[in-house]
């Protein structure tokens, strides 16, 4: 297991999309900043749930033949064919990142295999795709009132409904979602 995180990084944290920011892959949602620097940033979309089962399109071989039930989220628009594997707690016996405590990504083929055989712990997401900026966009993005910054909370990344977990994230700040509106400024 690696840390991530060092001094002059904005992550780990959660950012929430303004209501006024329309892009489609953006619009009201949270996204945990896993990495910020000034080389770029890196994170993931935590509530764009789909229907679609996890075993449906992960391609292993062997291939796995059941499903147990394991969703699969959009994590990003970027390289939707990549996959990330968040949890809850740390897993066994797989290569993982601490993201913050309580709270790890693994991209392990050993760990997907594992997840999508048996039955998946609670507190588990399979992501495809992420969120990425590069040098000094998210910056810019921050300095004009596109996001706001949260603590990551893990009841909200795995309690709380995908439909439901930007509004929540907006209110636990104290804030209106429907008042907030984007401008100059810092948070």
């Amino acid at each position: 297991m690696t840390k991530v995180g060092n001094g002059t990084s904005l992550a780990p944290t959660l950012l929430l999309s303004m209501p006024q920011l329309c892009d489609p892959n953006f619009k009201q949602t949270v996204v945990l900043l896993c990495e910020h620097g000034a080389d770029g940033a890196f994170g993931l979309v935590l509530n764009r749930q789909t229907d679609t089962p996890a075993s449906s399109v992960v391609r292993l071989t062997p291939p796995v033949d059941s499903d147990n039930g394991l969703q699969l989220w959009i994590g990003g628009p970027v390289e939707p064919e990549r996959g990330w594997i968040l949890m809850g707690r740390e897993p066994d016996a797989a290569e993982s990142v601490e993201v913050c405590d309580g709270l790890y990504l693994s991209t392990s083929p050993e760990l997907l295999r594992r997840l999508l055989s048996d039955q998946p712990p609670n507190r588990t997401r399979l992501l495809t795709g992420y969120a990425g900026w590069g040098a000094g966009q998210l910056d810019e993005e921050l300095s004009s009132s596109s996001w706001l910054i949260a603590d990551v909370e893990l009841d909200l990344i795995f309690d709380t409904q995908s439909t439901e977990m930007w509004e929540t994230a907006i209110r636990r700040l104290g804030a209106e979602p429907s008042m907030l509106q984007m401008g100059r400024g810092v948070h």
